[in-house]
């Protein structure tokens, strides 16, 4: 199971949000502070948490050692990974990640409706294919230079998923989010994409201020469709207009 290496709590009270952040491959949960910092700036209530994978990064240059990197994590190994046994390894992965999410919204009193996955790169593949394989389990997730592995069969209800990329990304091309967003709109999903010119395979500032965006800005369709519910029918005399007279 992953572990929690930064966290960012409110200074009075329970949190009222959950944001849980998912490094690249290689990488460490320290990594994700400049998201974090923003998020814990920008939602001061709620908890915002950083995590390492669950293993250590296996796919360094071989030198003979067979050593493995001492610092960076992993989700998944990249050893010797191709689009055949890549569904494999995710899919291997996404128990112990779900179990983490589902114990942290434990832990911190957080329903799904109120929890965002935040991931970039292999965090971010895990974030997507965790919604796509677990019902109820976040709210929203928040994308940065990933994909999902294959084109995903149904679109995760009541989650809406916003995609982040830079046109120049090199590692995973932008064109993978442009093709997440275009079939998950076709399967009624609730996505966004955004996609900028001049940025490569990183966690860019810009990338970050337009996440901040869609969090502040975005009405998810669950919560228009509770609106409307909700909304008090006025009766009234029909009009000749109504009636086409």
């Amino acid at each position: 199971m992953s572990t929690t290496a930064l966290a960012h709590l409110p200074k009075e009270g329970p949190p009222d949000l959950l944001y849980l952040l998912f490094h690249g491959v290689g990488a460490t949960a320290e990594n994700m502070a400049p998201l974090a910092l923003r998020l814990a700036h920008e939602y001061p209530q709620a908890a915002v948490i950083c995590l390492d994978g669950p293993a250590p990064y296996d796919a360094v240059f071989d030198d003979g050692s067979g050593s493995g990197n001492a610092i960076g994590r992993q989700w998944f190994s990249i050893r010797l990974l191709n689009d055949a046994n890549r569904a494999e390894r995710v899919a291997a992965a996404l128990t112990p990640f779900i179990a983490t999410v589902r114990a942290l919204q434990a832990r911190y009193g957080i329903g799904w409706e109120r929890t965002a996955l935040a991931g970039f790169s292999q965090g971010a593949i895990m974030a997507l294919e965790a919604v796509q394989a677990e019902p109820q389990l976040a709210g929203r997730v928040l994308a940065f230079s990933g994909r999902h592995v294959d084109a995903p069969a149904h679109a995760p209800a009541d989650t809406t998923v916003h995609l982040f990329h830079g046109m120049e990304d090199s590692v995973i091309p932008y064109r993978a989010s442009v093709e997440s967003a275009q079939c998950l709109v076709a399967l009624g999903g609730d996505v966004t994409a955004d996609v900028l010119p001049g940025l490569g395979h990183a966690l860019h500032a810009e990338l970050i201020d337009k996440a901040i965006g869609q969090l502040r800005s975005f009405l998810p369709k669950k919560v228009w469709r509770q609106a409307m519910s909700e909304a008090p029918m006025i009766p009234r005399a029909a009009a000749s207009d109504d009636l086409g007279g």
